[in-house]
């Protein structure tokens, strides 16, 4: 890779600054100064620095969001703010974008990463990954709902869902619950509780197969993914 690209690649300033920061001798790879853009390196076992700061180099970015009930899941809009324009400069340089998507009212879990492999494997029907939801529900959710559940229900538009496995927490004009379900059918939780009678009034993704929301991220936060749940994402969907 040339030099002047990974060094604009990690956030050094555009290309004609990181030729500046070059020309200007503040750049080093493996202890020697180095001046010329066109310089290619290895990322992976060069050691470079920049003003005597080691430049760690990594490809992909994984992010946890706990998305709030206003912004979009894309990766840009002319008319919304989307979970992308929220993200500090130093994300936001890896061309990031949203792993699926939630509705814009729609709360907590969502990833963010530039690795499409892994995008797509996290969102091909074909992985029957779990995605969880808990809800608030206008009406008496019943046990009956979640037998029907379990068989799948037919949508609006005649299409019948895969079976989703539905929690009742607690039943009553506002009941809770939790739904698992394997697909991301356009407004698919609402959609199927409209299919039973009932309204979704409040809506928030908690968990991803077992990777689950970190309690400690207020709405609008996020932090990247540690190394073990990098691990478990890529086990899930069989990326080596």
């Amino acid at each position: 890779m040339r030099i002047d690209k990974l060094l604009a690649n990690m956030g050094y300033g555009t290309r004609k600054e990181v030729k500046a920061l070059l020309k200007g001798g503040n750049v080093r790879v493996n202890g020697e100064p180095e001046k010329s853009a066109k310089t290619h390196i290895d990322p992976e076992n060069d050691s470079v620095t920049v003003m005597g700061e080691e430049v760690e180099y990594k490809e992909f970015i994984y992010l946890m969001m706990n998305k709030p009930g206003d912004l979009i899941s894309a990766t840009e809009d002319a008319n919304e703010m989307t979970v992308i324009d929220i993200l500090q400069p130093e994300d936001y340089i890896f061309d990031p974008f949203p792993v699926g998507r939630l509705d814009k009212d729609t709360e907590g879990l969502l990833l963010i990463t530039n690795d499409g492999q892994l995008n797509h494997r996290l969102t091909s029907p074909k992985k029957d990954v779990g995605k969880t939801y808990y809800a608030v529900i206008d009406g008496r959710v019943m046990e009956e709902d979640a037998e029907e559940f379990s068989r799948g229900v037919t949508l609006d538009d005649g299409y019948k869902t895969k079976p989703g496995q539905l929690t009742i927490l607690t039943s009553g004009e506002k009941s809770e619950i939790e739904l698992t379900i394997t697909e991301g059918k356009f407004h698919q939780v609402k959609r199927m509780f409209e299919a039973v009678g009932k309204k979704v009034t409040y809506l928030k993704r908690v968990s991803i197969g077992e990777l689950k929301l970190d309690p400690e991220l207020e709405l609008g936060e996020y932090r990247e993914l540690t190394d073990e749940e990098i691990e478990y994402l890529k086990s899930i969907t069989n990326v080596d």
